[in-house]
């Protein structure tokens, strides 16, 4: 079974300094049919203007990950870390038992596109926790490259939670595919461009839902980026 979940059927909120579109109910978006999938449950699509962004704030058990697109995002945290976030870069922060936490756009004359992923974890009250590396275009080439696992296999990021992330840049003959186990869900969601996802024809902003597949197909890529999740039911 597949389901399209169209771009503008999102929910959505303008804030002035942040433009953020929802996928799942998050904050004053409340839809009871899209409270998340699998154990994925927030993937939100942010533009944080120039000089501005989400002050010092806390979470709790949660494995949050921030996905950037274009511009970058500057990230502290009560443990510590202080790091910046380009495009190519995947960043995990478990939140377990507490942490806080702040993402700023310090560039001048450039919004910052990213996406807010959060993800359900295996085991609550875990230490907090922070991971962030580089995946270079050349990996996602006409390919799903890993960059999110429990096990952290093939050099992705490490997060505690029984689902895999992919991220591919599919153009033109180019294709990719991810084989799924028995019972387990999948959600893709297309970054830019448009894509073929088991035949199904998507564009930006669009997902698709995914539930007693086998595998998840991508074709007929047309500068197409992707984020492909393979989740527990």
């Amino acid at each position: 079974m597949l389901t399209i979940r169209k771009s503008q059927d999102r929910g959505y909120a303008d804030h002035g300094w942040l433009k953020s579109f929802h996928s799942f109910s998050f904050a004053g978006y409340y839809d009871p049919q899209f409270m998340g999938w699998g154990n994925l449950r927030v993937i939100n699509e942010d533009r944080v203007a120039p000089g501005t962004g989400f002050g010092t704030h806390g979470h709790r058990d949660m494995e949050i990950v921030s996905y950037v697109v274009s511009g970058e995002l500057a990230h502290e945290d009560s443990m510590g870390n202080s790091s910046s976030i380009p495009p190519g870069d995947v960043q995990r922060m478990s939140a377990g038992r507490g942490v806080r936490h702040s993402e700023y756009n310090h560039a001048q004359g450039q919004s910052t596109h990213f996406f807010q992923i959060w993800i359900e974890p295996s085991q609550a009250g875990i230490a907090p926790g922070y991971e962030q590396k580089t995946f270079v275009d050349a990996e996602k080439r006409g390919a799903l490259r890993l960059v999110a696992s429990p096990d952290g296999a093939l050099g992705s990021v490490t997060i505690h939670a029984d689902a895999r992330l992919y991220a591919g840049l599919i153009d033109g003959a180019e294709s990719a595919q991810v084989t799924l186990a028995p019972m387990r869900k999948a959600y893709v969601h297309v970054v830019r461009g448009s894509v073929s996802v088991n035949g199904q024809a998507l564009q930006g902003g669009d997902a698709a839902m995914l539930a007693d597949e086998t595998t998840v197909a991508l074709s007929d890529g047309k500068d197409a980026e992707v984020l492909v999740f393979d989740l527990q039911p």
